[in-house]
């Protein structure tokens, strides 16, 4: 055993220990971070337009400090952006990440000398305690790799702007830097196809033993490595034994990426955002992530079903039940206040709190009222899959309003690696795991609203050239799993 490896785990103790005071201590930890949060804001001009000084309560803050998306949060922002001080947090911010908006263009997410830190922590502390549970440390003395955004960063009025996966890799420990892939000059390629094909040639004869990323990228990334080398992944990198991502839900690939490697490798799935980094999977025996109350954020949450009413209950953390699904509302070390990031989140456990991705709160289909989210489709097509030689690259979910004849539909654009024997029997499968899966969808088939799921299967790479088209090839974007209009499922039908 290396030195390194007997200092990760130690380590890994050491942050275990830390994680159980705050984690068994949910609302009193949440309570000092609210009470943190108001203190060092009072004096920004967000803080004296909603009186923070006057705060005796939670309850105060909800009273005067409505919930806001990035379009009603942006005159704040814009004022950032000029380089004033003060805003939303005390100074001025270190970055401002740019992330894709849909309504607003560009959108810019401030981050803080207090707030940048938790991001590399986090990500840090899921790792060490991978390391605690397993015992696993050998993975330290091999190579590692994130596919991530150009670490190249522009700067408007003292601030410095870029993705945050870019800026993240300027904080890679000087322990890391010799084990860290790609090469700093490989990191910096814009174009992400040129990108990973040098990622390819750069990794190739590497020892590979640690790879992270968003599902579909890195699924390019393998693709490109198995073309090569002529066999799978996991014989290329004979040390390559955990896989960490995060931004979409890992189980539409599974099969596909255990196909690719060749053999089952752990996984570490994490939930970080421009906004914050807000849980990470703490253990391999348990569903859902850590929900991380000791880092500088404040949750409150709304009961999707209620969000769109005037004024929904907004829930703390002690407040929150199993199985519903929740939008996320952050207040943040970083200055955004009651601020709505679009996720919507279940919880798996509430000793300790742990937290599943279901979707965005503006992502699903609801054009008969069934308000389906992407939770369910995940899971109706890893039912459907189950015990078949499936295996699906991406998929994507609409309504078909006004079919040409017959009752509307859901229909799914697949790109299938391994199609079905059966197509009838496998859109019937999926069908059945929908219906159990919503109960309101359920209703419409039985009432002959809607007719069962149509598949229409997608050219392939199709996905990959609309994401293209869209300029949102690689890095942190991710594809809609699912749309109320039929803006994607018609664009995708053309390729």
């Amino acid at each position: 055993m290396s030195i390194k490896s007997i200092v990760a785990k130690v380590l890994a103790g050491k942050i275990y220990k830390n994680t159980r005071k705050w984690a068994d201590n949910p609302v009193a930890t949440q309570q000092k971070i609210f009470w943190e949060l108001i203190r060092s804001a009072q004096n920004t001009q967000f803080g004296k337009d909603h009186q923070f000084e006057t705060f005796t309560s939670v309850d105060d803050f909800q009273k005067q400090v409505p919930v806001r998306d990035y379009e009603q949060l942006r005159p704040y922002i814009d004022r950032m952006l000029t380089g004033e001080a003060d805003v939303l947090w005390k100074g001025k911010p270190v970055y401002l990440a740019k992330t894709s908006g849909t309504t607003s263009g560009a959108k810019y997410i401030p981050l803080t000398k207090e707030s940048m830190p938790y991001h590399i922590e986090a990500a840090r502390n899921a790792i060490l305690h991978y390391i605690h549970e397993t015992g696993n440390a050998s993975f330290v003395d091999g190579k590692m790799i994130f596919l991530q955004g150009s670490p190249v960063l522009d700067e408007k009025n003292g601030i410095k702007l870029g993705r945050l996966s870019g800026i993240v890799a300027h904080y890679v420990p000087k322990y890391l830097q010799k084990n860290r892939m790609p090469s700093w000059e490989t990191n910096c390629i814009e174009d992400w196809e040129t990108k990973v094909d040098a990622i390819v040639e750069e990794t190739f004869h590497e020892n590979m033993t640690v790879i992270s990323g968003i599902p579909s990228w890195v699924q390019m990334y393998f693709e490109k490595l198995k073309e090569k080398g002529n066999k799978p992944v996991g014989e290329i990198f004979k040390n390559f034994n955990l896989f960490i991502y995060g931004g979409v839900n890992y189980e539409p690939y599974r099969a596909k990426f255990e196909n690719l490697i060749g053999r089952k490798v752990d996984s570490i799935e994490l939930f970080p955002a421009s906004e914050g980094f807000f849980a990470y999977q703490d253990t391999q025996k348990e569903k859902g992530m850590l929900l991380l109350l000791n880092s500088g954020i404040f949750y409150e949450f709304i009961k999707s079903d209620e969000f769109f009413q005037e004024n929904p209950k907004r829930y703390t953390i002690g407040e929150v039940a199993l199985g519903i699904n929740y939008v996320l509302i952050i207040s943040t070390n970083a200055g955004l206040w009651s601020y709505n990031i679009g996720d919507t989140i279940q919880f798996t456990s509430l000793q300790p709190y742990r937290v599943l991705v279901s979707g965005r709160i503006k992502h699903y289909i609801s054009a008969f009222g069934e308000h389906v989210i992407g939770k369910e489709v995940e899971a109706a097509l890893k039912e459907a899959m189950e015990n078949t030689d499936v295996r699906v690259n991406e998929f994507t979910v609409a309504p078909q309003i006004t079919p040409t004849e017959g009752l509307p539909y859901h229909e799914w654009l697949i790109e299938f690696e391994q199609e079905p024997e059966d197509m009838v029997i496998f859109e019937q499968k999926l069908d059945k795991a929908m219906r159990t899966q919503n109960v309101y969808y359920d209703d419409l088939i039985s009432g002959n609203v809607l007719r069962t799921v149509v598949v229409t299967k997608v050219a392939r790479n199709a996905f990959q050239e609309y994401m293209k088209s869209e300029g949102k090839l690689g890095g942190q974007n991710k594809l809609p799993r699912l749309s109320n209009d039929r803006k994607i499922a018609d664009k995708l039908k053309k390729e």
